[in-house]
């Protein structure tokens, strides 16, 4: 198998990894955080400092990308960082369990426990996303992109409702079952599926990032990566953008229950229609780039581009409903809100396997933990500062609507912002690094180094 040859059956196989990847992350950053919040009356801040505690540690991701860059092989983090992520997983469960015999020592243990998780998560993550960089070819990324994204919503849907069936009537023992039998589910099926999925070639990789100039300090290779222009402007548009995607999750059901008098029942049908609209918005993009490859409709970058300006919008269009509530409906406007965030997702997921191989030869894990740390800060962010926001206006404004209206304003200039950052991907910038002197490239890096 060559490098850039993975089959659409290898596709699917990374895909398993990655709906595996998301069974474990949403049983315990949402099951669990329901019941520490419910079941054991717990103020609901700890649960939510722990998820921030999982995002908060994948700041570590551009190093584990370099050691994927230096060991050569990336199916070794995947695998292990799966395996770091299962035990985190049922650490989570044991300390849930444990928090009702003693609060202080379930803490304790629940705190390491979704530190491992982000650990492993960033390992196996961001090793995954440069296995699909390096392997599949061109033509195929916007519709690897999609099925990789989809496979992980596959397993979201199919944990929740599987947990949901058997973990009633609840106790914590069927907890620490259950979430057992889900990570080693995970794990054995991450090990099956990336068999053999590198190829040979992998270890003539492996033998030569052993060598003394391929194989620098972590500090000079994130200096050097940085000093390419590319990487730096991938890094920002990939925080704004993300921070802008993430901001909006825990707002917009109580928006529609405080301004539109929804039910929990319709808020949460709303939810589940901009989901619906995401899938829509990344088979079109799937679609229409594989059917007009080569040109400016099949362009990733300009579905980019395009993705965060109807993503802009839709906001506005929102904003607008607030006001006149009977002439502008609320879910046509969420639905086409998914569409526009689905599209940008898959199209910036598909520009980010394109830019990781793009610069300095092996830095390619460097590169994608860089940005996957960016995105794990800016959701970490995001919705934190979206649900302060609307709370802080909420306080200081009488009117709910306008208090919505203004962080909904926030968002979409953010989206604006992004969308201008995505149009300058590419453009060089004074000079392109790849292409000046080793001795400029070297005084480059180590003036970044020095700013780091």
């Amino acid at each position: 198998m060559s490098a850039t040859s993975l089959s659409w059956l290898g596709i699917l196989r990374i895909g398993l990894v990655q709906a595996g990847l998301g069974a474990i992350v949403v049983l315990t950053t949402s099951t669990m955080n329901r019941l520490m919040v419910v079941e054991l009356a717990l103020p609901a801040a700890l649960p939510a400092a722990l998820v921030g505690l999982h995002y908060a540690i994948q700041i570590v991701r551009p190093r584990l990308g370099f050691g994927s860059d230096v060991g050569g092989r990336r199916t070794t983090w995947i695998v292990g960082g799966m395996g770091v992520l299962a035990i985190g997983g049922i650490g989570a469960a044991l300390a849930i369990t444990l928090m009702r015999a003693s609060l202080l020592a379930g803490l304790s243990l629940a705190i390491v426990a979704f530190a491992l998780i982000g650990l492993g998560v960033g390992a196996c993550g961001t090793s995954l996303l440069v296995l699909l960089a390096k392997r599949v070819d061109e033509r195929k990324r916007p519709a690897a992109a999609t099925a990789v994204w989809l496979m992980m919503i596959v397993g979201f849907v199919v944990t929740t409702i599987l947990v949901g069936h058997f973990l009633d009537p609840y106790t914590p023992s069927r907890l620490l079952r259950i979430t057992t039998v889900v990570c080693l589910s995970a794990f054995i099926i991450t090990a099956l599926a990336v068999r053999n999925v590198e190829g040979r070639d992998a270890s003539a990789v492996e033998a030569d990032a052993t060598a003394p100039a391929a194989n620098p300090s972590f500090r000079q290779a994130l200096a050097q990566v940085w000093a390419e222009p590319s990487a730096r402007q991938f890094t920002v548009f990939v925080f704004v953008s993300m921070l802008a995607y993430s901001a909006q999750e825990l707002i917009l059901e109580p928006f529609a229950g405080t301004v539109f008098g929804f039910t929990p029942g319709q808020s949460t049908q709303l939810t589940g229609m901009q989901h619906g609209g995401s899938l829509m918005g990344m088979l079109l993009v799937a679609f229409v780039c594989s059917r007009f490859r080569g040109r400016r409709l099949g362009s990733l970058p300009a579905w980019t581009v395009a993705g965060c300006f109807a993503s802009s919008a839709a906001l506005l269009g929102i904003i607008a409903a607030a006001w006149v509530k009977p002439m502008l409906p609320l879910r046509p406007l969420v639905f086409a809100l998914g569409m526009a965030n689905g599209a940008f997702a898959v199209a910036a997921v598909g520009s980010m396997m394109t830019f990781a191989g793009q610069g300095r030869e092996s830095r390619e894990g460097v590169r994608m933990g860089l940005w996957g740390a960016a995105q794990a800060t800016a959701f970490g962010l995001g919705g934190f500062l979206g649900a302060a926001a609307s709370d802080l206006a909420r306080h200081l404004m009488s009117m709910d609507g306008m208090a919505y209206a203004l962080v909904f304003a926030a968002e979409s200039g953010l989206f604006m912002l992004g969308a201008l950052l995505a149009s300058r991907l590419g453009r060089p910038v004074n000079a392109n690094v790849q292409g000046q002197p080793l001795l400029l490239q070297q005084q480059l890096a180590t003036t970044a180094g020095n700013r780091l």
